[in-house]
């Protein structure tokens, strides 16, 4: 009997060692979960600040200002970066319908936007806004005047489109999506000079020979932020704001802006899809 009675013991001994086992397995803290997503919306047809450029292996991926200070902000917030590439037309309306979690495209905070989307600090501000010509016609385009009855280009919903509007009396709009569509208009003939971001005219100018800008003066440039959503209903502006002051801090923008020029002879004539 107090064999039996010692084998059962035995048995219930095992058994309690076994559950201890296997609570304690439970009780060991789970995998690290993936990054969240910080979901760029943004127009790659506009270098220096956003294009597409093919890597090592030939694949097209996106490059530029704006994206490398979208990778800033989603590296200084512990987040993993998706770039959507759409029309700029869109891309504040895709915001507030919640595609994008930010919009980096070279926007300016305008009143206007404001209505639909809340804006970041500023964290660039480019050279002011040009008007690019074809280098053979530039003796034409001394003054502002000197575009009366001619047809002037810029990206729509960009505040280029009001400059065109306002400052160029007697100039006919041309408004097209993609910004490389209206420098081949202009090459083609088919329209007479295109109002652009200064960065962005000068990255033409430097890339195609026969273009050049117009000796007029657009007045001063307007420094560029980053959208969210209006009411930022995800709580991304303290965290992005903390970003840029970081990075100005550190002068990481100067090393954007010199990556993207060393891009110069690859980056890509896209279309947003």
């Amino acid at each position: 009997m107090k064999k039996i009675l010692s084998f059962v013991l035995a048995l219930v001994m095992i058994a309690a060692l076994a559950a201890c086992g296997s609570g304690s397995s439970a009780s060991k803290p789970a995998e690290s979960a993936a990054p969240a997503k910080l979901v760029f919306g943004t127009s790659a047809d506009y270098a220096p600040f956003e294009f597409m450029y093919p890597d090592e292996s030939g694949n097209l991926v996106y490059g530029g200002i704006d994206v490398s200070v979208a990778q800033y902000i989603a590296d200084f917030t512990k987040k993993e970066l998706q770039v959507e590439n759409m029309g700029f037309d869109y891309l504040l309306a895709s915001l507030q319908k919640g595609d994008f979690d930010i919009v980096i495209a070279a926007m300016e905070a305008t009143d206007e936007r404001k209505n639909s989307a809340d804006f970041s600090d500023p964290y660039y501000t480019d050279y002011p806004p040009m008007v690019l010509i074809l280098a053979a016609n530039s003796a034409d385009y001394t003054s502002m005047d000197s575009f009366a009855g001619k047809s002037v280009g810029a990206q729509t919903a960009t505040t280029k489109e009001g400059i065109v509007k306002t400052e160029m009396p007697g100039a006919s709009l041309v408004s097209l999506q993609n910004v490389n569509d209206l420098v081949n208009q202009l090459v083609n003939g088919k329209i007479d000079a295109v109002v652009l971001d200064g960065a962005v005219a000068l990255q033409f100018v430097s890339s195609n020979k026969d273009l050049a800008i117009a000796s007029v003066n657009l007045g001063e440039a307007y420094p560029y932020c980053v959208a969210v959503a209006k009411g930022d209903p995800k709580g991304l502006l303290p965290g992005i704001n903390e970003a840029i002051a970081d990075m100005l801090a550190k002068g990481k923008v100067d090393e954007f802006v010199k990556a993207a020029g060393s891009l110069e002879d690859v980056w890509q004539e896209v279309s947003a899809g």
